[in-house]
C-alpha cells in the first residue's frame, strides 16, 4: 500500500488547496493508505518537505496549481521519487496536459493503483539567479506580463483573471526584438512572445504548443511574431483549439536547449510563477521525474 505526504498550497485557487484534498484524503485513508498533510509556507519550504518525504519512500502529492506542481516536481526531478498531482489552482494546466481524472474517486484509484510514468522536466537558468527545475513552459513576453497581472488581482478568479490580465498586457505591449538560440542555432525575431513548452497547455487551458509532449525529450518553441493587436487577439482565441500554429505569424521550432534574450529586460515565467527577467536558458531533462498519471 502506498503511503502519501501531501504538500499543500493553502491559498491555491484564491481560496484553499485543502478543500480539494479533503475528499481525496478520505478515500485514500479508507483504502488503508496513510496520508500526512504538510502546509507550505512558501516554495522553498515545499521543496524541503517534498524531498524529506520522498527520502522516506512516500509518494509526494503536490496540492495546488501549476506553481506547486512545478515546485514540488522540480524538487524531485532526477531522483527515484514518485509524484502525484492534486489540481487545486486556477489554471491546472500541467494536470490538464497529463489528462488527470477530474473526480476524487477516480484520482484516488489512480494514486493507489496507477503505474508510474517517467516524464521530462525543464532546467531553467538565468544570470544572478539560482538554477531551478519546473515542468510546464517557460514563456517570455506579453503572456508573462499578463500572468503577472493575473497573479496580482484579488477581485477575480479563474479564467476571468487571465482574460483581464491579458487585455491589460496586450493594450500596453511594445513589440520586442528577440534572440532565440535553439540547440546552438540563432533565430532573430520581433513580436509578442516566445514560449519553450514541455507540455501543450498554459494560461488556463490554452493549447499553446499542440504537438508538445511531456515525455519526448524535446521542447516546442512557439514564437508569435509581430502583427496587429487585432490579429493577435484572433490568435489568442485560436489557442483554445491549437489552430493558431497554422498562421504565418506563428512559428514553431524544436530543441533540447533554448536561450531567450530580448532588447529589454522582459519578464519570463515558468509554471505560472513570474518573478524574473530575461535572458533565460531552458534545458530539457528527459525522463527526469516519476509521476502517477
Amino acid at each position: 500500500m502506498r503511503q502519501f505526504t501531501a504538500v499543500v498550497n493553502p491559498t491555491a485557487g484564491g481560496s484553499t488547496g485543502a478543500a480539494a484534498l479533503l475528499p481525496l484524503a478520505g478515500l485514500l485513508r479508507g483504502a488503508g493508505a496513510e496520508v500526512e498533510v504538510e502546509y507550505s509556507r512558501g516554495l522553498d519550504h515545499a521543496r524541503e518537505v517534498a524531498r524529506q518525504a520522498a527520502g522516506q519512500g512516500r509518494v509526494v502529492l503536490a496540492v495546488g496549481g501549476d506553481g506547486m506542481a512545478g515546485c514540488v516536481g522540480g524538487a524531485l526531478a532526477g531522483t527515484d521519487a514518485l509524484l502525484g498531482l492534486v489540481p487545486a489552482g486556477r489554471g491546472n494546466d500541467f494536470a490538464r496536459a497529463l489528462e488527470l481524472p477530474s473526480t476524487a474517486p477516480d484520482l484516488a484509484r489512480l494514486l493507489l493503483h496507477g503505474e508510474p510514468r517517467r516524464i521530462d522536466a525543464v532546467e531553467v537558468t538565468s544570470p544572478g539567479r539560482p538554477t531551478t527545475v519546473g515542468l510546464g513552459s517557460v514563456y517570455a513576453g506579453v503572456d508573462a506580463v499578463a500572468n503577472r497581472y493575473a497573479n496580482e488581482t484579488r477581485l477575480l478568479r479563474g479564467a476571468a483573471s487571465y482574460y483581464l490580465g491579458g487585455l491589460r498586457a496586450v493594450l500596453g505591449w511594445r513589440h520586442a526584438d528577440y534572440r532565440i538560440t535553439v540547440d546552438g542555432v540563432l533565430h532573430e525575431r520581433r513580436g509578442f512572445t516566445v514560449v519553450a513548452a514541455n507540455s501543450a497547455f498554459y494560461g488556463f487551458g490554452r493549447r499553446i504548443a499542440p504537438e508538445a509532449r511531456v515525455d519526448d525529450g524535446m521542447l516546442d518553441v512557439v514564437v508569435i511574431r509581430e502583427t496587429s493587436r487585432l490579429l493577435f487577439f484572433a490568435v489568442m482565441n485560436e489557442l483554445k483549439s491549437g489552430t493558431h500554429t497554422k498562421r504565418p505569424e506563428v512559428e514553431v521550432l524544436r530543441g533540447r536547449e533554448i536561450r531567450i534574450e530580448a532588447d529589454r529586460p522582459l519578464p519570463y515565467g515558468i509554471d505560472g510563477e513570474v518573478d524574473a527577467v530575461l535572458p533565460v536558458t531552458a534545458r530539457v531533462l528527459p525522463g527526469a521525474l516519476g509521476i502517477l498519471c
